[in-house]
């Protein structure tokens, strides 16, 4: 690890984070959950708040998957996901959801703030972000596809989604 310069996880908990925070919203998967961590971890985030039947910590599957970044992670959780998003937004959060609607931005065009931090909402693998959830965030955020499948793995869009803003914020 030393040749690779990485730090460690006290030394990556003092470091500057970037203002966006990942909001998992009734992830059936734990291993998804884990992959988030490492992502989350990856590119220094600031948050992750597990909500609804999302597994926790220290579930076997996130442990396996996350390697070891549920203990460099910020994370929290809130039974009810809705209730969240109001408290994040009366703390200056812009909330994104990150769901294929009528009015969604595609990620290519979206401009996240530069001025106060950002929560992406990521959803249930099957059913997506629910409808409840969708009205209590500002918008919209979708990735765009063009196969013949319109959805991915929770895990790889978080990554894509990640990826993207980490390159317009940093």
């Amino acid at each position: 690890m030393a040749e690779l310069q990485r730090l460690s996880p006290k030394a990556f908990k003092e470091v500057a984070k970037l203002p966006v925070c990942l909001i998992l919203d009734d992830i059936r998967s734990a291993n998804n959950v884990g992959s988030v961590f490492r992502t989350a971890d990856s590119f220094a985030l600031q948050h992750i708040y597990l909500c609804g039947i999302t597994a926790v910590p220290p579930h076997r599957d996130i442990l396996k998957t996350a390697l070891g970044a549920t203990e460099s992670v910020s994370w929290s959780y809130h039974d009810n996901c809705a209730a969240l998003i109001t408290q994040l937004k009366a703390d200056n959060f812009e909330v994104q959801a990150l769901e294929q609607t009528h009015d969604s931005v595609k990620l290519r065009n979206y401009l996240p703030p530069t001025d106060h931090p950002l929560a992406v909402v990521l959803g249930n693998e099957v059913n997506g972000v629910q409808q409840t959830v969708i009205d209590h965030c500002h918008g919209t955020i979708e990735l765009e596809q063009f196969g013949t499948k319109h959805s991915l793995n929770v895990a790889v869009a978080t990554g894509m989604v990640v990826y993207t803003l980490s390159c317009q914020l940093r």
